[in-house]
């Protein structure tokens, strides 16, 4: 074989060993935790679904509410839904907005010292926007294998993305998942969903 020939294989081979360890599962141990639900987190997640349900008499129906807690008092800081039809807006997601909203009304990038709630488990973006806020901890309610089955998801677990950062936060969920699920099994939900396809 020629030289040129042996390089090419030499290079695919390298590529191919330099993908397989780019995209290796992160070691374990890294430096997300999971901590389990109390109580606290199913009476605010109950109260944030019934936040949420309240869209389904509105022109815009959404599934995806999320609020912002102080972790120390427990004051609610901030609390939205999902924009993305309304505005028009692909990262307009639950998560997002409340997120954003929060950081203007503090004045602040950081939301270190603050948990997240969020009726469905955060797609990959709306993860990462959390790690990159440095809440504390986020709190979900169904999970995005759950979404799936209604709509179009980004199959990765928050956790798998939590793991992948030196970025620290606590992944809670499922929590209250049954009543979560009625915000996308809801009538007028599915109607709009039924759009979307």
């Amino acid at each position: 074989m020629n030289k040129q020939g042996s390089r090419r294989r030499f290079l695919r081979g390298g590529i191919a060993v330099a993908g397989a360890s780019m995209f290796a599962p992160a070691a374990e141990g890294g430096v997300v935790t999971t901590t389990a639900a109390t109580s606290l987190d199913a009476e605010r997640m109950r109260s944030l679904i019934a936040f949420t349900m309240t869209t389904m008499d509105t022109p815009h129906p959404v599934p995806y509410g999320a609020e912002i807690f102080d972790s120390a008092t427990g004051a609610s800081l901030m609390r939205a839904v999902n924009r993305v039809s309304e505005d028009h807006d692909p990262s307009g997601h639950g998560e997002i907005v409340t997120i954003r909203k929060a950081c203007a009304k503090l004045q602040a990038w950081s939301l270190k010292g603050y948990t997240l709630y969020t009726t469905c488990e955060p797609c990959p973006m709306c993860m990462a926007c959390c790690l990159w806020a440095e809440l504390d901890r986020v709190v979900y309610g169904a999970t995005i294998a759950d979404a799936a089955r209604f709509g179009h998801q980004i199959m990765i677990p928050s956790v798998e993305v939590a793991r992948r950062t030196d970025l620290k936060c606590s992944v809670t969920g499922p929590v209250e998942r049954e009543r979560a699920l009625e915000l996308f099994t809801n009538a007028k939900m599915q109607a709009v969903m039924k759009k979307w396809k």
